[in-house]
């Protein structure tokens, strides 16, 4: 998570969203029990994870004993093959261990701009991707998700910028690009010699996204880079890691930028990633599957047959949920639910380009335990009965 200027319930209102971010809108949830804003790993531990957690003092003396390049090494191996990734690149500077996937973000978008000044972006997507990105100067054009799927991007776009930026699966939408379409917009960016970047951080909770995205951009020869994140998939109190992982030949200073950020993260916390990965290759991954799509149907159940409302993403995997509202506004319905100490996310600023598209919709994070999601639920569905 980014850090968000500190603001309080009374600052956000109908007036001045439009001076808030999305993580600011999650910020205001963090104390409620009722939280389903953002979309961090909040559900309780499983046994496996329990297991695990009751192990850290061990952890903590092995971690402090071993070398820190091989705890890295095997929690990131750990990690890309609980998730299919086995043709990652290793050693080296090509995978930088960083303390969120936001860090990542930003090593990357400052090492980018050493380079380019404009990115094509996905749109709509979580809104720290563009700030960050614009934030280092960079300019950005919207790249559709209809046109991101449905073939090749326009030759003039390609010819305008330094990168094209796609998160998949996306937040909000749950959209993932598929092989064949990652292979082509892979050999359009070799074409056009521009970076490819994407974001991966909801690839664990959908396995049409476990197909090996590195052997695709290794054998299409272009200039690429990957951020990776574990911070979404386990109740780990928000200690996880972000990967930086970049093609040899991408032409960016990152190895650099990182050193001008950080040094490396917790040797602790590489072994707990590493624990909690060999769990999900035991079986964990299936298990927080089942678990998102339980509480996906519990949300669904919730507002069925509710006018105007419906779900907007019906094939999403990802654990969050879109609903469009119908004639509602999201902030209208936030306001609501903030009343009954119950916050969600307005999904305005996720549509960058074109506030507006995302005016009457809201995001419903679905990795809580199942009490508190199911009260949030029933507030949901009461409230939006009465707006």
């Amino acid at each position: 998570m980014k850090i968000a200027q500190a603001v309080g319930p009374a600052d956000v209102e109908a007036g001045d969203v439009a001076e808030h971010n999305l993580t600011q809108f999650e910020y205001l949830a963090l104390n409620s029990t009722l939280n389903i804003a953002d979309g961090h790993a909040r559900q309780g531990l499983t046994a496996g994870h329990a297991r695990i957690i009751d192990d850290l003092p061990a952890m903590f003396r092995s971690a402090a004993a071993a070398p820190v390049e091989v705890l890295e090494e095997r929690a990131y191996r750990t990690y890309f093959r609980m998730l299919g990734q086995h043709s990652h690149p290793a050693g080296g500077t090509r995978v930088l261990s960083c303390y969120s996937s936001s860090v990542a973000m930003e090593i990357f978008s400052r090492a980018l701009a050493t380079r380019a000044d404009a990115v094509a972006l996905i749109h709509p997507t979580f809104d720290n991707i563009p700030d960050l990105l614009s934030g280092c100067g960079l300019k950005l054009f919207p790249v559709e998700e209809d046109a991101l799927h449905q073939g090749d991007l326009d030759e003039n776009l390609l010819r305008s910028v330094g990168c094209v930026f796609i998160t998949t699966p996306n937040n909000p939408t749950g959209r993932v690009l598929s092989e064949a379409r990652l292979a082509r917009l892979a050999e359009e960016c070799r074409e056009h010699d521009i970076v490819l970047a994407l974001d991966t951080s909801f690839r664990g909770f959908d396995t049409r996204a476990h197909y090996d995205h590195y052997a695709v951009l290794e054998a299409s020869g272009s200039r690429w880079c990957v951020i990776e994140d574990t911070g979404k998939l386990w109740p780990t109190l928000d200690l996880k890691v972000g990967w930086l992982v970049s093609g040899e030949t991408v032409g960016l200073p990152i190895a650099k930028i990182y050193s001008d950020i950080l040094l490396g993260v917790s040797p602790l916390v590489l072994e707990m990633v590493h624990r909690f990965a060999e769990d999900g290759i035991a079986g964990g991954l299936g298990e927080l599957h089942r678990f998102i799509a339980g509480n996906r149907q519990l949300v669904r159940d919730r507002v069925a047959g509710l006018p105007g409302v419906h779900i907007a993403d019906p094939d999403s995997r990802a654990s969050v949920e879109r609903l469009h509202l119908g004639h509602r506004t999201g902030l209208e319905v936030w306001s609501a639910l903030r009343e009954r100490n119950v916050f969600a996310l307005p999904c305005t600023k996720f549509h960058w380009a074109n506030p507006g598209e995302g005016e009457h919709s809201m995001r419903i994070a679905l990795a809580r335990s199942r009490a508190p999601l199911a009260t949030a639920a029933d507030a949901f569905r009461s409230v939006l009965a009465g707006v």
